[in-house]
């Protein structure tokens, strides 16, 4: 007889892990298969993973769209110094403000993370000997991925093509870290590995045990144990050529920060771009106080000519992005911001956009009295700038727009620019004329001038008695400008927002650059990433001795 006990108890916690085994299995499979009913488990034979030709052309399809949704996630937050430039041209196009740059952005890390978390689930089910039947709506969204950003990666080398040179500059002030990075996933990697090759080897001892017992293989074919030793060389090479090289990759890296401490330049000055337009609005006098206040040596401007022959700060060729035409004169709002007198520009708002649209992401709240200040700003003239640069002694650089057609100052603009300047008694030092035309002209009415030149051959630069140019910060990949430093010209970049980029010109001592973000920049006392080469060599030795120990006692655990 059985006692009461024995017929009543619960079930043994020994069935708890098969049952949580179960369910873990269950749930990577519905996930990947969407086959979420626990009656097809008798349809699958576990420990033997035996995929239609489907699946295994479609698996390697999913890693490539992995692999591309990476690099595209990569690239755009590589090139955040960009944002406002991106937003600003799809708003030329659009006619709307949004933070277009953050969705892209937040598009491309949801398709990063769907394509790596289908990836991850795909080898779970491979290490558990699982099937792989991905299901036909995962697949069609894998290859609506896979279209998508190879669509926009083609866009990005047709239209924006100097943006890889972004990402390279990254590698300059990165490598090491990623290389820091490379070695610990090595290490992650090498667990599994060293896991499928003692298995392989297992097998291959075993057959080669029972040999004698089997009958005598087919001719024509390669051996069980040849078949092995081949898998196990096709996932162990290629593991341990990888480790090789990332162990001597560092011989490779030749980055601007690293470098000895008595080698740095001194830090590059910085030019406020429009002002300070994080913290005001561009191009208006709150917004070139602001850069004055926190310790700008120049200000960077654009001047249009009305119609009535006042100098004016603006950017755009019409007004709508940065005042309220479309509220005061809806009809005009399309029309060249240089076709309207000084009458009717003197009476636009040039603030209230600031507060609404909040140009950059993640800009600091401004206090109750900037606020207020800001919602008052006007149009300024270029004489009003001129009067606080000859106050403050600050250096100036602007673009100068030439009128259209049937302009009144069509042909006669620069001479009205240089007389307004010139009346304005700052010390023509204190310019630099950027302005490409009609330089002969200029320097015949102020000779004081500082001409600016663009990114042209040293002898050109010579001929033309050019000593300063200024030039994209992209073109720091090109050996950080060295020809032009050998030829004594001094250097302004633009538009550098990150403080990376900014620790990157500190290295590769650049003279000065033009920013939006004075206030970040002007705190940086040191640059970022900043290493000796000794400092360096240690930390390299450390990680690979450290790393190479480390895969020894997890293949030794394994074996």
């Amino acid at each position: 007889m059985e006692p009461r006990s024995q017929k009543t108890r619960r079930p043994s916690k020994a069935h708890t892990p098969i049952c949580s085994y179960r369910c873990y299995l269950n749930l990577i499979r519905g996930c990947y298969s969407c086959q979420w009913d626990l009656s097809t488990w008798k349809n699958y034979t576990l420990g033997s993973c035996c995929c239609t030709w489907k699946e295994k052309l479609f698996f390697p399809f999913l890693l490539i769209s992995f692999t591309l949704s990476l690099i595209m996630l990569f690239v755009w937050m590589e090139t955040s110094n960009e944002y406002f430039d991106f937003d600003w041209a799809v708003f030329i196009t659009t006619g709307l403000w949004a933070y277009w740059s953050i969705v892209f952005l937040s598009i491309f890390g949801i398709l990063t993370a769907y394509t790596s978390l289908l990836m991850v689930l795909g080898f779970l089910l491979i290490w558990e000997g699982n099937k792989l039947k991905l299901h036909w709506c995962h697949k069609l969204l894998i290859v609506l991925v896979s279209a998508i950003v190879v669509a926009l990666l083609c866009i990005l080398c047709v239209f924006w093509r100097d943006k890889w040179l972004v990402a390279g500059l990254s590698l300059k002030v990165f490598a090491p870290y990623w290389h820091l990075a490379c070695i610990i996933l090595m290490v992650i990697l090498s667990w599994p590995v060293s896991y499928y090759m003692v298995c392989l080897e297992a097998e291959a001892r075993y057959k080669s045990f029972m040999m004698p017992c089997y009958k005598q293989e087919i001719p024509g074919r390669f051996g069980i144990l040849t078949r092995l030793k081949a898998l196990q060389l096709v996932i162990g090479l290629p593991f341990f050529i990888v480790l090789l090289f990332l162990y001597l990759m560092p011989m490779g890296i030749h980055s601007p920060c690293i470098q000895e401490k008595e080698s740095l330049g001194p830090k590059p000055t910085l030019f406020g771009h429009r002002g300070a337009p994080m913290l005001g609005p561009e191009n208006t006098m709150m917004s070139f106080e602001k850069a004055v206040e926190h310790g700008a040596h120049g200000l960077e401007f654009d001047i249009h000519l009305s119609t009535d022959s006042v100098p004016f700060l603006m950017h755009d060729h019409d007004l709508r992005r940065t005042t309220d035409i479309r509220e005061v004169l809806p009809s005009a709002s399309w029309n060249r911001s240089d076709s309207f007198s000084w009458d009717v520009l003197s009476t636009l708002n040039a603030g209230k956009w600031f507060l609404k649209d909040k140009p950059f992401y993640k800009m600091e709240p401004l206090s109750e009295a900037d606020n207020e200040k800001a919602r008052s700003q006007k149009i300024p003239k270029l004489h009003n700038l001129l009067d606080l640069a000859r106050k403050e002694k600050k250096y100036l650089i602007f673009d100068l727009t030439r009128p259209p057609r049937k302009h009144p100052l069509r042909d006669s603009y620069i001479s009205v620019v240089v007389s307004v300047i010139l009346a304005s008694k700052i010390d023509p030092h204190l310019i630099f004329w950027l302005p490409g035309s009609d330089r002969d002209y200029v320097r015949y009415l102020a000779p004081g001038f500082q001409h600016v030149g663009r990114l042209e051959s040293v002898e050109k630069l010579a001929e033309q008695k050019v000593s300063v140019i200024n030039v994209d910060y992209k073109e720091l990949f090109y050996s950080g400008l060295r020809h032009y430093k050998a030829a004594n010209i001094t250097i302004n970049v633009y538009i550098i927002n990150k403080p990376w980029l900014f620790s990157l010109a500190w290295c590769s001592r650049i003279h000065s650059v033009t920013t939006d973000n004075v206030k970040l920049l002007s705190q940086m006392n040191h640059p970022l990433f900043f290493m000796t080469p000794r400092h360096y060599m240690y930390i390299w030795l450390l990680i690979d001795t450290i790393s190479a120990v480390l895969i020894f006692f997890i293949f030794y655990f394994h074996w």
